[in-house]
């Protein structure tokens, strides 16, 4: 069975840093993708950040230059550091990971992480 842990969350003041951990209970390179999404209060869920099995990476618009994510295969680990954080970035976060079937593909989701960033 699939589970995805994340930890690294909490409180933190505007400009400051967090790196968010995602743990995954099988080898990660068996997932063709593997993300961070996002939901704020009253908000949709949204993508944040992926990364594919080649290392390509991909990051809404709101985070690049300040977010990065990485993956570490010997840990079946993959990281958001997340640095000059804003008041608007805070959402409980959630890791994601896609593997793709034959026909179509499973989605598995940790059961996210509270980032709140202070003024």
């Amino acid at each position: 069975q699939v589970q995805l842990v994340e930890s690294g969350g909490g409180l933190v003041q505007a400009g400051g840093s967090l790196r968010l951990s995602c743990a995954a209970s099988v080898i990660i390179s068996r997932f063709n993708v593997m993300g961070w999404y996002r939901q704020a209060p009253g908000k949709q869920r949204e993508l944040v950040a992926t990364i594919t099995t080649g290392g390509f990476t991909n990051y809404v618009d709101s985070v690049k230059g300040r977010f990065t994510i990485s993956r570490d295969n010997a840990k079946n680990t993959v990281y958001l550091q997340m640095n000059s954080l804003k008041p608007e970035d805070t959402a409980v976060y959630y890791c994601h990971a896609r593997q793709w079937r034959a026909v179509g593909y499973d989605n598995y989701w940790g059961q996210g992480t509270q980032v709140t960033v202070s003024s």
